[in-house]
This record gives structure tokens, sequence and C-alpha cells, in this order.
């Protein structure tokens, strides 16, 4: 492809990725404009709150002013004021950087993916300042500069992914250029580096999949509770498939929030609220059929801790093998002559090393969890529902301290060697090689190499030598 087509389409891929983002919520608020109210009000205001939803959605902060009379009914604290709304559904981020990945896979077998990358991401900022611009109504303010940077921001990140699974299977000289600024790393430090970011990765894959696991056992065994919730708002065919449709885009920040909770900090619904292993501790809340799902308070609660630190002893135990090369030992030097005069030095160096990769494990899973706790969570509405979500702070710490000792746990614990430990054993071995035991005593036993070369020749009458 050419310049002009490949820029072609990354604008079409990066103008689909934007229609299928503020249409999902649109098609849904049509139907429930059809259905619920009977085409009496303007469509316009629901396409306002699907351009609003999708920003939102995207990590662009939306500043509420309710109606005085909506805000007396609806009884909240600070609802008669202006108020700003930060949380981020994240089912309509993890939509965009999909739909941003699959456009990278392609541009990466493009002779111009640097061109149709820019070309995407500069596209999704314009349709980001023309949804601004118009859903932008005196009652709901979304940011600007959110709207323009955040959303190609989300977008970009997935392009940037998907082109690199590209260009590095076809080996391009692009990809070649970063595998050569990864190998003028030093050798030595090379192993240990990529097992960190590959354990950190790991881990934070599995906690996401327990996460995930977690909220669906959730809905499954509270399935009545999430029913009662639902009749409990009347809210009808449509309204009830409209009310779904924003639990969906939730069930990310759920999944996340069940992550923080088995890492130990738990999350919190509204200021002095808490969620966690340790009990459960909530006030008022909306009326959401999600929130019938929330873990109850049990006195055996923080027996879940033991998971994550299982995970990270297990993920440990199963990427020590990379940090030693074949036929070397624990300390990564090769057994042989001359080990075991260096098997204090190399072992106390390789107990270091791993104790350093344990802990780097544990830096790069909370890195990425507080990441994820911080874009999941934020401001829900004014009063006490402004703090919502897991304190990113708080997963940071915990995770490091639970990841990173048992990572280092599961290196050590699986074969590096204790200093002489080798120096001692090659010294038994030379030791008792050249002896056996006769009736208690120590007899000195030739090797085959020096038997064979000293001892001449019996004659075949064994009598004398051969002369």
């Amino acid at each position: 492809m050419n310049r002009p087509t490949t820029a072609l389409l990354a604008a079409l891929d990066a103008l689909i990725a934007v229609a299928i983002g503020i249409g999902i919520p649109l098609v849904m608020l049509t139907i429930l404009w059809a259905t619920q109210f009977d085409l009496s009000i303007d469509w316009t205001v629901f396409w306002r709150a699907s351009a609003d939803l999708w920003m939102l959605g995207n990590g662009v902060d939306l500043q509420l002013a309710l109606d005085p009379a909506l805000a007396a009914r609806l009884a909240l604290d600070g609802a008669a004021t202006p108020f700003v709304v930060g949380i981020a559904p994240l089912g309509f981020a993890v939509l965009t950087a999909f739909l941003g990945r699959r456009s990278g896979l392609r541009l990466g077998f493009s002779p111009h993916p640097v061109l149709g990358l820019v070309v995407g991401v500069a596209t999704v900022g314009v349709l980001g300042a023309l949804a601004w611009l118009s859903a932008e109504t005196p009652g709901a303010v979304p940011s600007f500069w959110q709207a323009v940077l955040l959303v190609p921001a989300v977008y970009g990140l997935g392009m940037v992914i998907g082109a690199a699974a590209s260009l590095t299977r076809q080996q391009s000289p692009l990809a070649g250029w970063f595998l050569r600024q990864w190998e003028r790393m030093a050798a030595a430090a090379r192993p240990f580096v990529a097992v960190a970011l590959r354990g950190g990765a790991i881990v934070v894959a599995a906690m996401v999949a327990v996460g995930a696991l977690a909220v669906t056992a959730g809905l499954l065994v509270h399935y009545s509770s999430v029913i009662s919730l639902y009749e409990s708002l009347g809210s009808g065919i449509g309204g009830g498939a409209a009310l779904t449709l924003g639990q969906l885009a939730l069930l990310p920040n759920a999944v996340v929030w069940a992550a923080s909770w088995f890492v130990g900090p738990g999350f919190a619904l509204g200021a002095g609220s808490s969620i966690s292993p340790l009990g459960t501790d909530v006030g008022l809340l909306p009326s959401l059929p999600l929130f019938g799902a929330l873990p109850q308070s049990s006195p055996l609660g923080y027996a879940v801790l033991v998971l994550p630190v299982a995970i990270g002893f297990v993920i440990a135990v199963a990427l020590r093998p990379r940090l030693v090369a074949p036929g070397a030992g624990a300390g990564g030097q090769p057994h042989g002559a001359g080990a075991g005069a260096k098997a204090g030095a190399s072992a106390g160096t390789s107990a270091a090393r791993m104790i350093g990769t344990g802990f780097g494990i544990g830096i790069v899973a909370a890195s990425i969890l507080a990441v994820l706790a911080l874009w999941s969570g934020g401001a829900a509405g004014p009063g006490r529902l402004a703090v919502v979500g897991p304190d990113p702070g708080a997963v940071w710490l915990w995770s490091f301290i639970v990841f990173g000792v048992s990572a280092t746990v599961g290196l050590l614990a699986s074969g590096v060697e204790l200093p002489g430990r080798r120096t001692n054993g090659s010294a038994r071995g030379s030791d008792t090689r050249g002896t056996s035991t006769n009736n208690g005593k120590a007899t000195s036993t030739p090797t085959a190499s020096s038997s064979a070369s000293s001892a001449p020749p019996a004659s075949p009458s064994g009598s004398a030598p051969l002369r």
C-alpha cells in the first residue's frame, strides 16, 4: 500500500471505532426513546447522553448540574450544586483499545505503519472534539482537553499493541531496531529483567482472571438479590435493557475491584465505606442491580489472602528455569573444574539476583494493578459518592509486599544453593573417588585410566609379563 491508501484506511478504522463506541449506547437509548417515552422527547438528548457516556468510558470527566427538583428527590448531599463524575465504565475503554489493536494489526503489515498510527490517533482526536462539541449542554459539560487527549491515547495504545505484534511477526526493520536496543543491555541482566517483566504481567493476568471468576460467581450466588433490585426499579423492558448495557460497561471495573479485594485493600463505594476480606461496611447505595453481588462479611475472609501469595509463588517457580542456562547449576555457573572454588561467590550473587528479580516482579505487578485501580475508580456522584473504587496507593503497597515476597520465596526455594555447598560436595567427590572400603578399612583403588596406563599386560600363563 502507498502512503495515501495507508492514511485513508487508518482514518476509516478510527471513524468506525468512534461510530461503534457511540452507536452501542445510542441504539439502546433510541429503543428506550421509542418504547418508554413514545417519541415525545427530543432525540438529540439521547445523542448527547450517548456521546457523554462514550467519552466518560474513555476517561473524560463529566461535570453535571442537576435540576433542583431532581436533586431534591435524590436526597443526596451536594446534589443541588454542580459535581464531577469521573468513574469510567471501562467497557468502553476496552472496546476502544480492542478496535485500535485491530487497526494496528493491519497497519503492522503495511510499509508505512508510523504514518497510519499518527493518522488514526489524530482522527480519533478530531472526532472526540466533534463529539464534545455536539454533546455539550449547560447541565452536562465534559472536559474538552481530556476528550482530545485521553480518548486518542486509549485508541493509540491499542494500535501500538497490534502493530508491535505484526511487526515482530514479520521481523520488520522497526522491530529489529527495538530488539537491538534490548540487546544493548548487559547480557547478565537481561534474563532477570525479562523474568521480572514477564512475571509481573502474568501475575496481573492471573489476578484479573481470579477477579472475573469471583464476579461471575457472585452474580450466580446472589442471583435473587440482583433480580430483586431489577424489579424494585420498575424500569420496564427498554429501561432494563439500557440498565443492563450500562452494567456491562461497568463489569471490567467490577473485575478490577474484585482483584483488589483478593489482594487485600479492597475498595470503597462511598466515603467512609470499605469492602475488603476483613469485612464489608457500606452505607446507602444506589439501587444498581450489580451491587447485589457484593461480598458479605465473614470471619474467615482473610483466608483469601493466601490465593495471591500462592499465585506469586507458583509463577516465580515456573519462571525460574529462564534464569539458569541449560547445564548450569543454581548459580548459573557450569559444573566442572574450577566451579567449586567460585561456588560461594556465585551462589551469593545468584541469591541476590533472585531476590532482586522477585521484588522486580512485585514492582511490575503492583504498578500495573495500581494503574488499573486508578482507571477503574473515581467520583460516581455528589457527596459521599465522590469516593468509589480502590485506593491506588494502597493497592500498590499491598501488591508489592504480597507478590514481591511470594515471588522471591518462590525463586529462592526452587534451587538456590547455599554458599559452600557445591565446594563441599566437590571435595567429598574427589576424596572418595579413589578409595574403597574392605572390612571397614580404606584401601586405595586406582582409577580405570591410571590402571590401563601403568599396569603391564599379563602373559598368557599369568607368570610374567611379556618382554
